[in-house]
Formats: structure tokens, sequence, C-alpha cells
């Protein structure tokens, strides 16, 4: 299945950072939610003329941000660009 985003939106693949810190696994549950991300998708038309992320950028967004969907299996969100805080340079 493929998304493409409508509007100002992007479609994001969250970035899971595993730290175990002093040997402790967290349970998934206790968690905190990842605000790191891979763009996948970016919608296309007027609106989204003035967008500054492109596919395979990496961001930082809001914690609480966007709409969690499953694509394929896997979790990804979709977020108005207004939500994406920054990109990430590596």
């Amino acid at each position: 299945m493929q998304v493409q985003p409508l509007g100002d939106r992007v479609l994001v693949k969250p970035l899971e950072e595993t730290v175990k810190k002093g040997g402790i696994i967290i349970p998934d549950t206790a968690k905190e939610k990842p605000q790191k991300g891979e763009v996948i998708a970016v919608a296309q038309g007027k609106e989204a003329e003035n967008l500054e992320v492109k596919a395979g950028d990496k961001v930082l967004f809001g914690k609480y941000a966007g709409t969690e969907i499953t694509v394929n299996g896997e979790e990804h969100l979709i977020l108005s660009a207004s939500d994406i805080l920054a990109i990430v340079k590596d």
C-alpha cells in the first residue's frame, strides 16, 4: 500500500532509538514516543510548494504531533508541516 499525503502534510516513519541505561530493559508501554523520524513522502500541489522537507530527510517533530497509521505493517505518522520542528543534519 502506498500513501500520498495531501495539503501541507508529510508522511514520516518514526525512528526508534533504543537506549538501555544500566542494563535495564524498559518495556514498550513505558517508552517515550519518538520525536525523530524519516520523511517517506511529501504532499504535492499548490499548498505544498513551500515545504522545506523532502523524502529522505530526518526531522524532529512535536511529541504528540500527527496521526498514527500503519503502512505495510509498520507504524508511520502523518504530520502537518507546522508540526515539524527541524531537519536533522548528520
